[in-house]
């Protein structure tokens, strides 16, 4: 039986779906009802310890995600495809391709976190690294990356939703991983075409980093800035994000 994941579509461009810290596969707004079904097959994973999946044990790793995305491509029999990760899914999906560079068509970071680690001062890091057992903590991060716009009833429901569809052990679990992990040597200077989206208002994950990254390690990176969004287009912006999306994969 293939790993349980959603899956959104049956057309011949392949995707599988790598979520955010906070997600699931289900939680990525209303871009859901504007993908195009026709033209494209998207499979949403659920990490080990999160949304459908939150009952398997894991070491709650991105080593660990990337085996699973592999072993769910296997399932599908998709021998290449491309990969799209929402911020630490972002890094997660760097950890896919340096598995399997050969089986990577394109590759799309969504507010994603780069290949270095992601540097925490005293402040920072007491904050995300509190979060696991602290929902005002998570409101703060949510708040921080929307640059303070957003309603405060959406971000109780984020914050409902991270607590509900995700085991504590694996929220601290997956930071203690993609935090410190370092994939820059290992991704620097590999062609796949790259795609990476940020909004607007992201305070943490902002186009003048992705500038100093991304663009730096991918020689075919291109860097689109989404406006009236933060660190979430699916959920505020999702028509302009699905088309920017849609675009990279058709062209």
């Amino acid at each position: 039986m293939a790993i349980a994941h959603r899956r959104i579509g049956t057309g011949p461009v392949r995707v599988i779906v790598l979520h955010d810290w906070f997600g699931t596969s289900a939680n990525w707004g209303s871009v859901l009802d504007y993908v195009d079904p026709r033209e494209f097959s998207y499979a949403f994973l659920d990490y080990r310890g999160y949304g459908e999946r939150r009952d398997v044990p894991g070491r709650y790793t991105l080593p660990e995600i990337a085996d699973d995305v592999l072993e769910l491509a296997d399932d599908l029999g998709w021998d290449t495809f491309s990969l799209l990760g929402h911020s630490m899914g972002g890094k997660a999906a760097q950890q896919v391709l340096v598995r399997a560079p050969e089986r990577i068509e394109k590759l799309i970071g969504l507010a994603p976190v780069p290949a270095a680690p992601y540097e925490m001062d005293d402040a920072t890091r007491d904050l995300f690294y509190g979060a696991a057992e602290n929902a005002a903590n998570r409101r703060a991060i949510l708040d921080l990356v929307t640059g303070h716009r957003a309603s405060g009833h959406w971000l109780e429901r984020m914050v409902a939703h991270s607590l509900e569809d995700s085991r504590p052990e694996a929220f601290a679990g997956y930071l203690a991983s993609w935090q410190p992990l370092d994939l820059s040597a290992a991704v620097k200077g590999n062609t796949v075409p790259v795609l990476v989206l940020v909004g607007a208002y992201d305070l943490a994950l902002t186009a003048d980093v992705m500038r100093a990254t991304w663009q730096v390690w991918y020689p075919n990176c291109r860097i689109h800035t989404l406006p009236g969004a933060g660190h979430y287009p699916p959920h505020e912006t999702p028509v302009a994000f699905a088309t920017e999306v849609e675009a990279f994969l058709r062209a």
